[in-house]
């Protein structure tokens, strides 16, 4: 494919949508069209470069033998959805000042351990090309309700065995049903 340009459609308060041109191999003309974090977009290295635009926060509790969760309202789908604590990186903010921050905004949990921070990933290519960089590690301390009257969050620590269950019970956010499956198959 072959990039021919961009166009910005409407800008959100969180999402800006663009159409997007391609020449196909073929010369056939293709629109695509797609959400961005990024208000001002103007090149096809601008889709693919930048820093991560939210952080994901994969935490066990400090004797690896619970995973933490999070039962959320999604709006996009009118109902609630298993996933992992998560939210947008604030402007200045390094990834793990925006993990230790979300975490205790979402859960009231304290960071404990960051054992690996995962290079960063594209959440869901075929609508945004928003990043994400995740933070893999423990956390502890006692739940709180989310500071945020805008989020609906759940928070609970499971066992493989009770992830087991609500994997094939439940609906999840597509890479938090994949990890949780791993997860909960081995002794990861």
């Amino acid at each position: 494919m072959k990039f021919l340009g961009l166009t910005k459609v409407s800008e959100g308060k969180y999402l800006t949508k663009y159409d997007l041109t391609y020449e196909t191999s073929k010369k056939n003309i293709k629109n695509y069209e797609m959400v961005s974090r990024n208000r001002d977009l103007h090149s096809v290295e601008e889709l693919y470069n930048g820093k991560a635009d939210s952080v994901v926060m994969i935490m066990t509790d400090p004797a690896g033998e619970r995973l933490l969760l999070t039962r959320e309202f999604r709006m996009a789908l009118g109902r609630t959805v298993y996933g992992f604590p998560a939210g947008l990186v604030d402007p200045g903010e390094s990834c793990e000042e925006s993990a230790r921050r979300e975490l205790w905004e979402e859960t009231g949990l304290t960071l404990k351990t960051i054992e690996k921070i995962l290079p960063d990933s594209f959440n869901c290519v075929g609508i945004t090309n928003e990043k994400s960089c995740v933070i893999i590690g423990t956390a502890e301390g006692e739940f709180t309700e989310s500071t945020s009257d805008e989020e609906e969050i759940e928070c609970r620590w499971y066992s493989r065995e009770e992830v087991r269950h609500l994997v094939a019970t439940e609906a999840f956010s597509a890479r938090v049903q994949m990890f949780c499956y791993f997860w909960s198959q081995s002794n990861l």
